[in-house]
């Protein structure tokens, strides 16, 4: 079902991308473009059929995104405790290391330069 889902989500986004570069931002669309379609539909019905082809292929592109996320079965509280994540697991299994006190090393004090008589 995933995969379908998948493959249909990329085909309405190619069909998207197709119908959005058709437009024309300043409202000469599929009128200015294609001059055949003039004739056969007329300028009003090759843009209303574009608009419409876009707010559809927006709407399956959302519920086809939603029908694809994945899906809990069952909420209950048993049910979160064996599907808890690996690091939940390992961070409840951990145990904290018990604090010591800081250790200091003894520092040895720099030897005093020696004078020398001397010519």
């Amino acid at each position: 079902m995933q995969a379908i889902l998948t493959i249909a989500i990329i085909v309405v986004c190619v069909l998207l991308i197709l119908v959005v570069l058709v437009q024309n931002s300043k409202g000469g669309g599929i009128s200015s473009n294609f001059s055949a379609a003039n004739q056969i539909m007329g300028a009003r019905r090759g843009t209303d059929f574009i608009e419409k082809a876009t707010w559809t292929l927006a709407i399956l592109l959302l519920v086809f995104s939603l029908l694809s996320t994945p899906k809990k079965s069952g909420l209950t509280e048993s049910s979160d405790e064996t599907e808890g994540s690996i690091t939940k697991a390992k961070a409840s299994g951990a145990v904290m290391p018990a604090a010591q006190p800081a250790q200091q090393s003894p520092v040895q004090p720099a030897a005093a330069p020696t004078a020398t008589a001397g010519n």
